[in-house]
């Protein structure tokens, strides 16, 4: 495929005024790695201020994310295309390396007549070349480009202890698993939401766009102590951690984000395995109270009526579900993402089950805000949907994700297979394509009305054949196989 060309303008969407003034702000809240029904009514996970935000907005219950992992998933959503259009499948190389003249959704508000700023981690934020993106934004980018490995508490005077047990390797840094009685301000998300209060003081007078991105629940667990306090770990929901019955080694990877690699790789007791889960559920908790932070301050100078929110996170997460630690791979625990949109117009305290994808962003939010969309975009405008929860934008919603699942830092530097999803009402069927011959070498197929946690994987399934043909021809449409390495 040819490298992208510049985006031209092609219609004009929406009724609101013309003049950016009048326009609605945005504020575009993303989080990392965060399992979607933990953002959902009834969840185990404790989370006021992402139920308030649910409570006066709509709920997307299938919402997924283009690649599950960091760098492919947020350049997919913040351009609106698709892995394979900007060739981007790994976290080491930058959009722009290979895309110089693609426009991301903050730079297109800010070329509307929008102020843009963007506080903590939005861009991929580790081992590319070029640090966020600077000519997105209105100012430049605060605690957007640093490692997770080095989020260590920073407090004055002696550091409390680490009452975790279970810290079986260490996680950059630091600890993989940390409990320590310290401000929310010691890490990451206290400090991105501080800045995110400011930056709304600052920028209140304007039309803006204001994109603020939470570091959790992405390891390490290591949320200040009385976000652990929360939960009774006993009472967290049972794991059910075997592979899915049939299903290929490629759908499948090492666990090397969590577990860590060769010499250096652990595996959890079922107690430690317990206490990093817990870590987890800490981390959603302490992410929601910066996130609530941020929702206060709109409220308080008077924003909340006029600005268009939207949560999502890059990709999800697996807590020892198929073996598997971490993100990267096409099963719905990493593919699925939650998302919630609020603002004028949009139906409240509503849940839809329409397909969504993360590469809607971008036509969602212009048309929301009555600018017009750039032509050539994959994603499809959930407008109708946040009309009506009953309306459909897609038959299908596509994942990918490639084999190995960190191919960068082989000595070949080249996959050896690609994975291709679509999830349905019904099914998420999966193909696994050799990256040089484009020859199909696996197949999985589960079947989400009778085994929602992927535990069986029923390619060849008489009863299911039709609706396997009918997932296959919707892939093919999407990724039509190929017979060279040329994308």
């Amino acid at each position: 495929m040819s490298s992208f060309l510049p985006i031209a303008l092609v219609i004009l969407c929406g009724a609101l005024s013309s003049t950016a003034a009048d326009k609605p702000n945005v504020l575009f809240l993303m989080a990392d790695d965060f399992r979607p029904e933990l953002a959902s009514y009834g969840s185990a996970a404790i989370t006021p201020n992402l139920d308030r935000l649910a409570n006066r907005g709509m709920q997307f219950d299938h919402a997924y994310c283009q690649q599950a992992v960091c760098n492919p998933s947020r350049s997919s959503l913040l351009t609106g295309l698709r892995p394979d259009r900007l060739r981007i499948w790994n976290n080491s190389t930058h959009f722009r390396e290979l895309n110089p003249s693609v426009v991301t959704i903050p730079q297109w508000f800010l070329q509307n007549g929008y102020v843009t700023r963007c506080t903590g981690k939005i861009f991929h934020n580790w081992h590319t070349k070029e640090q966020g993106d600077r000519r997105s934004w209105s100012a430049p980018e605060f605690l957007h480009y640093a490692n997770h490995g080095d989020d260590a508490p920073q407090v004055e005077g002696e550091l409390p202890p680490n009452l975790s047990t279970a810290n079986l390797r260490n996680y950059g840094n630091g600890p993989l698993c940390e409990c320590r009685d310290v401000p929310d301000e010691a890490y990451y998300d206290g400090r991105v939401a501080t800045e995110g209060v400011k930056v709304i003081a600052e920028i209140k007078d304007q039309p803006f766009f204001l994109a603020v991105g939470f570091w959790k629940p992405h390891a390490p667990f290591n949320a200040p102590k009385k976000y652990w306090d929360l939960y009774q770990r006993e009472q967290l929901p049972p794991l059910r951690g075997e592979r899915p019955e049939g299903a290929p080694e490629l759908a499948f990877h090492a666990s090397t984000e969590v577990l860590g690699a060769g010499a250096n790789k652990v595996t959890p007791s079922p107690a430690q395995a317990a206490e990093w889960r817990h870590g987890y559920y800490a981390n959603v908790s302490y992410l929601d109270a910066q996130l609530g932070r941020v929702l206060d301050a709109l409220e308080e100078q008077g924003l909340a009526e006029k600005t268009i929110i939207v949560f999502f996170s890059d990709h999800g997460y697996h807590l020892g579900e198929h073996t598997l630690w971490g993100k990267t791979s096409t099963f719905e625990y990493d593919a699925r993402v939650p998302m919630l949109f609020s603002g004028q117009g949009i139906q409240a305290g509503v849940r839809t089950n329409s397909l969504a994808e993360l590469t809607d962003l971008f036509p969602t939010l212009v048309e929301l805000c009555g600018l017009s969309t750039p032509g050539g975009l994959d994603g499809r405008s959930l407008v109708p949907v946040l009309r009506d929860p009953t309306a459909t934008v897609h038959e299908g919603a596509f994942s990918q994700h490639p084999r190995p699942a960190y191919y960068d830092r082989e000595p070949s530097g080249t996959p050896t297979a690609m994975g291709y999803s679509v999830r349905t009402q019904q099914v998420r069927y999966t193909e696994w394509r050799d990256w040089k011959s484009g020859e199909v070498v696996a197949q999985e197929l589960y079947d989400h009305q009778t085994d929602p946690q992927e535990l069986r994987n029923a390619v060849g399934d008489a009863k299911l054949i039709e609706t396997q043909k009918r997932a296959r021809e919707l892939l093919l449409q999407q990724f039509p196989q190929r017979s060279s390495t040329s994308l």
